[in-house]
């Protein structure tokens, strides 16, 4: 009697801490996207935004996000896969793996700010490149590689090892078992973790103020030149990111409509970030059908 009296106290305790999770996410979204609805407008989303006259958007903004995130992700994603690899399928179980886990761990607690003066030390002053995309590309990495290494290590891992086995027998080499078996059982996971690492590099602020800048130029988007100042695929000009832009606003925004245009622009990072989740699991569950469809 007394075990089902602990039972059942243990589940609704559980349920209600579940509840608060829930309405808690539930009241935060409800909050930002209630202040800055009437801001989501197509002319808010593309026009630039002004410094002193109210009506302003944050079209730049916006694309300097998405610009940064590809930019990111070009270059975390070979990088963490290949860890993920070498960690599920190559590392012996050994003191230098223990201490690769252990680096791993500790990238993933590093405060932003640090990972953002680490950038500005390196790819700022050291490279000579100032304030710009690719100092910010180059530094966001540390965010999403431990995310991605271990999506990538677990998704490896738990592929059946009968269908590693079964390759093996056939005298297919173990790198190439890899690339043609394990590698696209794996994927949906894969994939998955890709998106989510996204989201977390589309929200970063505080790095960024230390390696993108808080100014962008006038952008030209006739102008596809790599090497263009004005053109919006240079990597090497500064560009303020849409997070940024929220603490700028807030913190030195001069315009009459200045809290209108961070609840707007608040309001897009949520829906951005909640996009980038939803979408993730939505398509890791679609290919995993499609692949496990297509095997049967």
């Amino acid at each position: 009697m007394r075990a089902k009296v602990i039972d059942r106290a243990a589940t609704v305790v559980l349920t209600l801490i579940a509840l608060l999770i829930i309405g808690t996410l539930v009241g935060l979204l409800g909050f930002i996207l209630s202040q800055g609805w009437h801001k989501l407008t197509l002319d808010f989303l593309t026009s630039p935004p002004d410094i002193v006259n109210a009506g302003g958007g944050v079209g730049p903004q916006l694309f300097n996000s998405i610009y940064l995130l590809v930019l990111t992700m070009l270059i975390a994603l070979p990088l963490g896969i290949g860890a993920g690899i070498y960690m599920a399928e190559y590392a012996p179980d050994n003191r230098f793996t223990q201490f690769i886990r252990l680096s791993i761990e500790v990238l993933s607690s590093l405060p932003s700010i640090v990972v953002g003066l680490f950038g500005l030390l390196v790819f700022v002053n050291m490279t000579g490149w100032g304030y710009s995309l690719l100092s910010g590309a180059l530094a966001l990495p540390v965010f999403n590689l431990p995310l991605l290494v271990r999506i990538t290590e677990d998704a490896l891992r738990n592929v059946p090892r009968s269908q590693k086995e079964a390759s093996l027998a056939l005298g297919i080499t173990k790198w190439r078992t890899i690339v043609s078996v394990i590698l696209p059982a794996a994927l949906p996971g894969i994939i998955t973790g890709a998106i989510l690492a996204s989201g977390r590099v589309f929200g970063e602020a505080a790095a960024l103020l230390f390696t993108a800048g808080m100014s962008s130029p006038t952008l030209n988007f006739t102008d596809f030149s790599l090497f263009s100042p004005t053109s919006p695929l240079n990597p090497f000009r500064p560009a303020e990111t849409l997070a940024v832009h929220i603490w700028k606003v807030n913190s030195e925004g001069l315009t009459p409509d200045a809290r209108d245009v961070a609840d707007g622009a608040a309001a897009i990072l949520v829906l951005a970030v909640l996009v980038f989740n939803l979408g993730a699991r939505w398509f890791g569950s679609w290919l995993y059908k499609k692949m496990t469809s297509g095997t049967n």
